[in-house]
């Protein structure tokens, strides 16, 4: 803290990447390629670099490198990989109207790490992008939304326009877009669809605590229950996270376990409904000829294997996160707002009424 009061009472000499490097106590290479994002380092490294590049307010200026006079043509989108459906599919719509904005797209990957979100977040502010927009489930506690907040607020300063795309509010002093879809209300349908088929054991697969995204359709998994008067059974609620094979992984381990103890799966999203179906083909089931299933997001592989879903307009989300930005930044109000997109269920054919008796709980 006494090098940053110094640097402002010498003439407001810019604090340098050299100046975070001592600070922090270690290379300037090193803080170059943690501010990248590309640098595997140890987590205490990063902590000791991020809060120097907090404490002393860095910004790499980019009018150094040649970028003198110029307008800032590019939006940033960070999600957390290009692989998952999900977030390609919101990346192309954030791609196609930054498009027709006359912008160019800058794609930053995250690996689900929150320190090299921030991170990158940092780059994308020193590359002047005109708004950064962060996509997808994220942890969500009182050290991240303070940090990031401030990110927010410096990005503003430098007139640039953080977006929260899928994700909640930072608060209401944080100026920050935030383009949501209604998990809950989406989680609340489907599960009502299979209540209303006559399950009253329903197994939901992708409970993860802390989580936004799962945090939200377990809520709405558990409103329905409570509305048509079912008892909430915390055993069938399934802890993973949500990708193919932890699908897979969740039923076999449950068909391990003893006896099947429910009629109906909720896979919080399609990607663990497929390896759920297969591990029940595994043991000779069917869907949903002996268990009914539903998913979350309507992406692939969704339609191919018939599934009952909940649809999320991923294009639009992205659409909506840079055409909101853009406005906002040309009005120049720079206080928060928030959109919500709706969702609904799209009917195939994984579901069917179910007559029989239930299996009793364990």
């Amino acid at each position: 803290m006494v090098r940053r009061a110094a640097s402002h009472e010498e003439g407001r000499r810019p604090t340098t990447i050299r100046d975070v490097a001592a600070h922090a106590g270690v290379s300037v290479a090193t803080v170059s390629r943690i501010l990248s994002g590309t640098y595997p380092s140890a987590p205490a490294t990063r902590s000791k670099v991020m809060r120097a590049v907090r404490e002393l307010d860095y910004v790499a200026n980019a009018n150094a490198r040649g970028l003198a006079g110029a307008s800032s043509r590019s939006v940033a989108i960070i999600v957390t990989s290009v692989i998952s459906p999900h977030y390609a599919h919101v990346a192309q719509g954030v791609q196609a109207q930054a498009a027709l904005e006359g912008k160019l797209c800058i794609v930053g990957t995250t690996g689900g790490d929150p320190e090299r979100e921030l991170a990158t977040v940092q780059l994308m502010r020193q590359e002047q992008a005109e708004c950064v927009i962060l996509v997808g489930n994220v942890v969500d506690d009182a050290a991240y939304r303070e940090r990031m907040g401030e990110y927010a607020r410096a990005l503003a300063l430098a007139g640039s326009q953080l977006v929260l795309c899928g994700r909640p509010t930072l608060g209401p002093d944080v100026p920050a877009l935030v383009v949501e879809y209604d998990n809950a209300a989406g989680a609340y349908a489907i599960t009502s669809h299979l209540l209303s088929a006559g399950h009253r054991r329903v197994l939901f697969l992708g409970r993860r605590d802390g989580h936004t995204t799962q945090d939200s359709r377990i809520a709405g998994y558990r409103d329905a229950l409570a509305d048509h008067r079912v008892p909430h059974d915390p055993g069938l609620e399934v802890e993973g996270t949500m990708e193919r094979q932890e699908g897979y992984r969740m039923i076999r381990e449950r068909l391990g376990a003893g006896p099947r103890d429910f009629t109906a799966v909720f896979a919080c999203n399609d990607l663990i409904a497929a390896g759920a179906r297969l591990a029940l083909r595994e043991h000779g089931l069917r869907v949903p000829d002996d268990v009914s299933m539903v998913g979350f997001d309507d992406l692939p592989p969704a339609a191919d294997i018939g599934l009952t879903t909940v649809h999320v307009p991923h294009e639009e989300l992205g659409r909506t996160a840079v055409r909101l930005a853009l406005e906002r930044r040309r009005n120049t109000s720079g206080s928060a707002g928030q959109v919500m997109l709706g969702t609904h269920i799209i009917v195939r054919d994984s579901v069917r009424t179910f007559r029989g008796d239930h299996p009793p709980a364990p």
